[in-house]
């Protein structure tokens, strides 16, 4: 198990304490910022009023992101998602004809 440590991150000129491992704490200060940088860009828009809907807005914004990403090579990231649920029903499905045979 890796080490863990306490880190003071701002978004939006909010303290927060979280946790992290010890190797991925560069990769959490890069989220960080780019959550900072999210709802800012929301805020600044005038059309969400309240830090509340700003976080919902910037996490609805950046799952979208994440879901309709291309990675290099040409992988889609949501299809890639949709044909590991395609697998894993296959498998459920074969583990309880197993099961019946028992």
């Amino acid at each position: 198990m890796s080490e863990t440590k306490q880190l003071d991150v701002t978004i939006m000129g909010r303290e927060f304490r979280v946790a992290c491992p010890v190797d991925e704490e560069d990769a959490l200060l890069e989220a960080v910022g780019f959550v900072d940088r999210k709802m800012r860009e929301i805020r600044d828009s005038g059309n969400v009023m309240g830090i509340d809907k700003v976080a919902i807005m910037a996490a609805l914004n950046i799952a979208h992101e994440f879901m309709n990403t291309r990675v290099t090579g040409g992988l889609d990231v949501a299809d890639f998602r949709r044909r590991i649920g395609r697998m894993q029903q296959t498998v459920e499905d074969a583990l309880k004809e197993q099961q019946q045979l028992f």
